[in-house]
């Protein structure tokens, strides 16, 4: 890797990694900025400013910042999570200042033209229903407003068609003149791209984004756990649980991800091995850890027969009470083997690297090295990975959501509340 990173007085960074042997780039603009950033009255507002960015600039209509970059092959697009919003292209190396030019331009001069405003609003209450008619992302909505009662990590990103309907082109200039400050934006390019070239090219069109740092979030606050039953005439019951995970920089965050390996992570994971291979009680089972800024977020998510779910559920604490204690050297060697293969496949992707390098300065305020997250991953040993696990089960008390039919499902979340309890076992034998 050939990373060179850049402070730009306004507080903007621009990181690059160079690939020599590549004729393309993949580069974008990540911004500090999202879900957990908004007010009660704003909930919404950063997915749907994401949206506009699109739609038009004082200097390019909406179809003129497709047209440029398609007309070169390149391709344009952006993405809103609860912590970061990201605009990023992909093109020929020669077409790099061209990008950029067209990505400053649509966060620097966006026009928010009200009848297109009143169109996407429209195409996003389309997304809230689309979303509400897909049982894996109500149960995950319904899970996060358990996890953070009352604040904005808990709320869905896409708004509803109420706090939709508020929006006006004042309100959304007024959010990103707050919330897009030089200090909370990262520049990052990967591939053909020459680091002096792109800082000249940012200092010259992102000049306007400067200032004092924007308002940090509220922090948030892992809830107490519980369980909630939401009831709909579906053919499978969907189950999940959360637990109170860690924060990016945590020391621990790397033992943890590979007890997570180790318990969901893939085929060979201890639940995918019980539950679906040994006793075909579904089709997909996994867990996952997804660390933020100052908390974490453990999750576990399959789907079953609603007839099934309380023999689903048991079998799930029960597996996972296990696996904290009886973890194996095996198992360790390889969930560090299937994390290392990860990240080095992904860094054969100029677009994968690009993402990491502008995540990696939001949470760590440098680029890490490959050989910095390998020996993070070699580090973890079975001791450590159980440590991380105990820590997990005593963080916080299991919030658990079940949705579908059935009587069963009272009964399937009332074995998930008894996971961190010390006579968890007791109850399930």
């Amino acid at each position: 890797m050939s990373v060179d990173i850049t402070r730009l007085d306004s507080g903007l960074t621009v990181v690059t990694d160079t690939m020599a042997h590549l004729e393309t780039a993949a580069l974008g603009v990540w911004t500090g900025v999202g879900g957990r950033d908004e007010k009660p009255n704003e909930h919404g507002i950063s997915h749907l400013l994401e949206h506009m960015a699109f739609k038009g600039t004082t200097n390019r209509s909406s179809r003129e910042i497709v047209e440029e970059i398609e007309a070169v092959g390149g391709d344009l697009n952006a993405g809103t999570s609860t912590e970061t919003t990201a605009y990023y292209a992909r093109v020929m190396k020669a077409d790099v200042p061209l990008a950029l030019d067209v990505l400053s331009d649509i966060l620097a001069n966006p026009s928010f033209v009200p009848d297109e405003l009143e169109r996407e609003k429209n195409v996003i209450v389309q997304e809230i229903g689309a979303a509400q008619d897909t049982p894996d992302d109500v149960v995950f909505e319904h899970l996060n407003e358990l996890c953070y009662p009352d604040q904005p990590m808990g709320r869905s990103l896409l708004g509803t068609a109420k706090t939709l309907k508020r929006f006006d082109r004042d309100m959304l200039r007024g959010y990103l003149a707050t919330h897009y400050r030089g200090p909370e934006m990262v520049v990052a390019a990967a591939g053909s791209v020459d680091h002096n070239q792109v800082v000249e090219e940012v200092a010259r069109r992102f000049a306007s984004f400067n200032g004092e740092p924007a308002p940090k979030p509220q922090a948030a606050m892992f809830g107490q756990g519980g369980s909630r039953v939401v009831h709909r005439e579906l053919e499978q019951a969907h189950l999940t649980l959360a637990l109170e995970g860690v924060p990016q920089t945590d020391l621990s965050l790397f033992s943890l991800q590979v007890f997570t390996n180790t318990l969901g992570g893939g085929m060979s994971s201890r639940l995918f091995q019980e539950v679906r291979e040994k006793r075909g009680l579904c089709y997909s089972i996994y867990a996952f850890h997804a660390p933020y800024t100052d908390t974490g977020f453990f999750g576990l998510y399959t789907g079953t027969d609603p007839a099934d779910a309380p023999e689903m559920m048991e079998v799930v604490v029960d597996v996972i009470s296990d696996a904290v204690e009886t973890l194996t050297e095996a198992e360790v060697a390889r969930a560090k083997a299937q994390m290392k293969a990860g990240l080095l496949m992904a860094l054969e992707s100029c677009s994968s690297r690009a993402e990491q390098l502008a995540r990696h300065v939001l949470a760590y305020g440098r680029p890490q090295t490959v050989e910095e997250l390998v020996a993070r991953i070699d580090a973890v040993s079975v001791e450590s990975a159980r440590n991380a696990a105990r820590a997990l089960m005593s963080r916080s008390r299991p919030a658990v959501v079940a949705l579908g039919s059935g009587r069963g499902l009272d009964t399937a979340v009332n074995f998930a509340e008894g996971l961190t309890t010390l006579k968890a076992k007791a109850r399930l034998h």
